[in-house]
């Protein structure tokens, strides 16, 4: 006879509890805190990837009220993940170097659902499966991603829906390069803003999830540097100067016509 369903066993509380097992000697008091604030970022990555791909199949539907509804929950994921990282800063640099040993090679950069994030928001680099070629179920899930249309890719069909010209080899591009910049659709969005309220914004829902993500890095890279400073990042990974380099818009079409406005 199968039990009841009650608060624990749906959520399964119990088997979540036994996944935080810190490594260090004692063990150190501040590694359960650096745990399961990793963890809970994975599981918003794994909510916010849910959101992102139901936000691509909203645009090819041309339904831009569900869409508005559901960048509206993303942007509150992204304000909380935000928040977290004030959390993660009440660590010291001596109480992360306690325990930090203890991690050897592990490190976020071998994050597969971050990656899979960029890679959705159009930030594909095919070098980034390198770092994945020894777990076989990640390198697979980011191939998927990879080669999927981006949310960028949704935007342009549902711009093209609502009766504007976007070049056909935009439409048609090859989904595994990262996105550029265009003229041509820079045109377009310029009489968006113009002339059409419930389409641009659409637009503006789109820079504020990208304002929202750049946020994140830029505090993420703030917090690396606080605690480590300039040293090569945990597992080998470069660190805080590898994560400036990260601090660039996804959609650069939105941003650039800010000045033709």
């Amino acid at each position: 006879m199968s039990k009841a369903l009650n608060y624990g066993n749906y959520l399964r509380v119990d088997e979540l509890l036994r996944l935080q097992t810190p490594r260090s000697s004692g063990p150190e008091h501040d590694e359960l805190l650096f745990i399961i604030i990793h963890q809970v970022y994975e599981l918003w990555f794994k909510e916010l990837l849910h959101e992102i791909e139901y936000l691509q199949k909203l645009l090819c539907d041309n339904d831009a009220g569900r869409a508005a509804h559901t960048t509206r929950r993303i942007l509150a994921i992204l304000k909380t993940v935000v928040a977290q990282l004030d959390i993660l800063e009440t660590l010291t640099p001596l109480e992360f170097n306690s325990f930090r040993g203890f991690l050897e090679s592990a490190s976020g950069f071998q994050s597969t659902q971050f990656r899979e994030l960029e890679f959705i928001l159009g930030y594909k680099r095919e070098n980034m499966m390198e770092h994945m070629a020894d777990v076989e179920e990640a390198l697979q899930r980011l191939r998927r991603r990879y080669e999927q249309p981006t949310l960028w890719d949704a935007f342009l069909r549902y711009l093209s829906l609502n009766g504007y010209a976007i070049p056909p080899q935009q439409l048609q591009r090859d989904v595994t390069c990262p996105v550029q910049a265009s003229p041509e659709i820079q045109a377009q969005l310029v009489e968006v803003y113009r002339h059409n309220t419930t389409v641009s914004n659409v637009c503006e829902n789109l820079i504020d999830i990208d304002e929202g993500l750049q946020e994140w890095r830029y505090r993420h890279m703030k917090m690396v540097e606080r605690t480590i400073g300039g040293r090569i990042g945990t597992g080998g990974s470069p660190g805080a100067a590898y994560l400036g380099t990260t601090l660039k818009p996804f959609f650069p079409d939105l941003w650039a016509i800010r000045s033709q406005l």
